[in-house]
């Protein structure tokens, strides 16, 4: 594993160093400084960004990879007095180390005419994925998971007048076979009989500002979206629940150079759902599903800085709780996160970022290549 990484850092590093020989000029380059640079190869003749990372969630094997091309254009009639985001469409394969597969595509645009925001994408997969509970008198314990899955997802966002506030609704669709990879006499308490093969039909309103400077490494601005999902039977879903989500980002310049990110996360769940759509804290460092529960809170910051125009080095770190049913907030443990890595402007003119992270968490390590900003955003 060690050695695959250090192989996939040389070839990022090679393939830089190599591209950046001030001899050599081509569409790869930036007029500016001569740099490695994919803005004009997006431009002209609207190209793509060869993206390729490894999968390094613990959740998912610890090692594998992700690829495809990320098309990115501007918007043929941009906002006039400020930031429009590109159309972005991206196809992804993925394969990791226990054998997690999956393809898909998605496709955002904003239609400035009408002053809508749109994403739309789908996918199908086969995931092997480990799940944590702390059961009595074992105490923590790991629970490996096949999900053969259809995810399938929808947006659109109203612009309010000329403001940076949008309202909308957006849709989720998952079809799930779910089949456990652990050797039981009797179920686990979490799990029910229906969450072998089951249908979540989500609708949600939503409420949304954006105040960014750029949608890919923001120098400044706030992002905030609200939103509401329930599932019913009316809804087509097999389940009866409801989730509210809170996602809050923050970015201010504390020097030209030096940008200082926060970021703030909260959900809340209440009904019948099923064991693997629970919140989760979302750090880097730490599994996808490790800390689980009806209530998650996230307070994160992320300090960049930038060296040269090029290279920028961050650091980050954050704190959350993930509560259960009938737990106090004070009575849950938390989990922490710090970190460190770099980025480089890989596309000077769309302000696209790439670089990788290193995380430490509470039990867990992780590393990540980053593209744009590391915080996922939903529109």
């Amino acid at each position: 594993m060690k050695r695959l990484f250090l192989l996939i850092l040389l070839i990022i590093f090679s393939g830089i160093l190599i591209a950046q020989n001030p001899k050599k000029k081509g569409i790869l380059r930036d007029s500016l400084d001569n740099k490695l640079d994919f803005s004009d190869f997006l431009l002209n003749p609207k190209g793509f960004i060869p993206f390729l990372k490894p999968v390094t969630e613990p959740a998912l094997g610890g090692i594998g990879v992700m690829g495809g091309p990320i098309f990115i254009n501007p918007n043929k009639h941009p906002y006039t007095d400020k930031y429009t985001t590109p159309n972005i469409t991206a196809i992804m394969g993925a394969y990791t180390a226990n054998d997690t597969w999956f393809v898909g595509g998605a496709h955002i645009g904003v239609i400035t005419k009408y002053k809508f925001k749109y994403s739309i994408g789908g996918g199908y997969g086969s995931i092997n994925m480990d799940f944590y509970r702390n059961l009595p008198v074992l105490g923590e314990r790991e629970f490996a998971f096949n999900f053969r899955s259809v995810p399938i997802f929808g947006s659109l966002l109203k612009q309010f007048g000329d403001s940076n506030f949008y309202a909308g609704i957006e849709y989720v669709f998952v079809s799930s076979h779910v089949k456990p990879e652990f050797q039981y006499d009797e179920l686990p308490d979490f799990i029910k009989e229906k969450d072998f093969k089951s249908i979540l039909s989500s609708p949600a309103l939503v409420v949304e500002y954006d105040g960014r400077d750029n949608f890919f490494s923001p120098d400044k601005g706030t992002f905030v979206n609200i939103n509401y999902h329930f599932n019913d039977s009316w809804t087509g879903s097999d389940y009866t629940f409801g989730t509210f989500e809170v996602r809050a980002l923050h970015y201010l310049p504390i020097l030209h150079n030096w940008i200082s990110g926060f970021r703030f996360q909260m959900d809340l769940q209440n009904g019948d759902a099923p064991f693997y759509v629970h919140p989760a804290v979302q750090l880097r460092g730490v599994p996808q599903a490790r800390y689980q529960g009806d209530e998650t809170y996230l307070l994160e910051t992320e300090q960049r800085y930038d060296f040269t125009m090029r290279w920028s080095a961050v650091a980050f770190g954050g704190l959350a709780k993930a509560v259960q049913e009938q737990e106090r907030f004070s009575d849950a443990d938390y989990v922490y996160n710090y970190g460190a890595g770099f980025r480089y402007l890989i596309a000077r003119k769309f302000k696209i970022r790439m670089g990788i992270d290193v995380a430490w968490s509470n039990n867990d390590f992780g590393y990540y290549l980053v593209f744009g900003t590391a915080w996922g955003q939903r529109n």
